[in-house]
């Protein structure tokens, strides 16, 4: 079952086209990566998932029921974290929840249940100072507890570590893998560490359309390169290794940088029996040999550019 399902969809700006004749679908349970560059367009899908946003054209479907601007029905099954979540405050972290949990219908004990349940889930259990004096680390916390208040389907995460330092990102990264199976998650992201490191499936938005859709799995198989590095302890040997009849095919999808030279291919193996019969044959001994799985920061780069 897909918890989201979007068909067709299309937004402008003017005579700016963002989002163009976009289908994707989020499964259920999965830990979704929405990748794309700053102003790809990630804010202006997920605002129309919350029917805060009005498309031009196209369907959005949550649970298998229709998204329609304007209307909350459907909000019902979604918890939403903001890049800038917003508070008041003067409050507490226990009483910022207490409000939510009134103005949403929830019972004063289980609002009190699945607070102190979050908040141990988001590492601020005990923390009575005011929310004003929460680091932005905090706030992006507290907001993933107020997020998953309802219990919700589907949480969406817009940019949910952009700002924060390495150690914010880490939390932020560890709560997320934490809940993995409980909801899916949905997270817009220009950071591809953070992708790699906790999502199952991934999407590259770019130029307003979902250039590479899948598994991380499925997208490194289909669309990735696997790679070989080679590090040589003097210029004048990787001059003469890139000299070689043999050699001088693969260099045109090769990179360089000092004394290392780092292949691509789809076909490795093939490229390494070669590199190395040239090796042996000129007697150069690379002091760093390494082969790399698929990037997906190579992948990215490639479709974007």
């Amino acid at each position: 079952m897909n918890v989201l399902t979007i068909q067709n969809l299309s937004k402008s700006f003017g005579k700016q086209k963002i989002i163009d004749n976009l289908t994707m679908t989020v499964p259920e349970g999965s830990v979704f990566g929405l990748i794309g560059q700053n102003g790809a367009g990630k804010t202006t899908i997920m605002k129309m998932v919350l029917g805060l946003l009005q498309p031009d054209s196209g369907k959005i479907h949550v649970c298998n029921e229709s998204v329609c601007f304007g209307q909350t029905k459907t909000n019902q099954y979604i918890g939403y974290l903001p890049d800038v979540p917003e508070f008041y405050n003067y409050m507490s972290p226990s009483q910022y929840l207490r409000l939510c949990g009134e103005v949403i219908g929830i019972s004063k004990a289980e609002t009190e249940r699945r607070g102190q349940k979050l908040l141990s889930l988001v590492g601020l259990s005990g923390v009575t100072k005011q929310i004003g004096g929460f680091s932005r680390g905090m706030k992006q916390r507290l907001g993933i507890a107020q997020a998953l208040l309802t219990q919700p389907k589907l949480l969406i995460c817009d940019e949910p570590t952009s700002a924060l330092d390495p150690v914010g990102r880490k939390d932020m990264l560890d709560i997320l893998c934490k809940i993995r199976g409980t909801t899916t998650v949905l997270f817009s992201t220009h950071i591809l560490s953070d992708v790699e490191r906790i999502c199952d499936h991934v999407a590259v938005l770019n130029e307003g359309k979902i250039a590479v859709c899948g598994t991380l799995a499925e997208i490194k198989a289909l669309h990735g390169h696997d790679s070989l590095r080679l590090a040589f302890s003097t210029d004048n040997e990787l001059q003469v290794f890139k000299e070689q009849e043999t050699v001088k095919p693969f260099l045109w999808n090769a990179e360089e940088t000092n004394r290392e030279i780092i292949f691509h291919s789809r076909n490795m193996e093939k490229v390494q029996q070669s590199l190395f019969r040239v090796l042996g044959e000129t007697d150069i001994c690379p002091v760093k040999m390494e082969r790399m799985e698929p990037s997906l920061e190579r992948l990215f780069l490639e479709v974007v550019k």
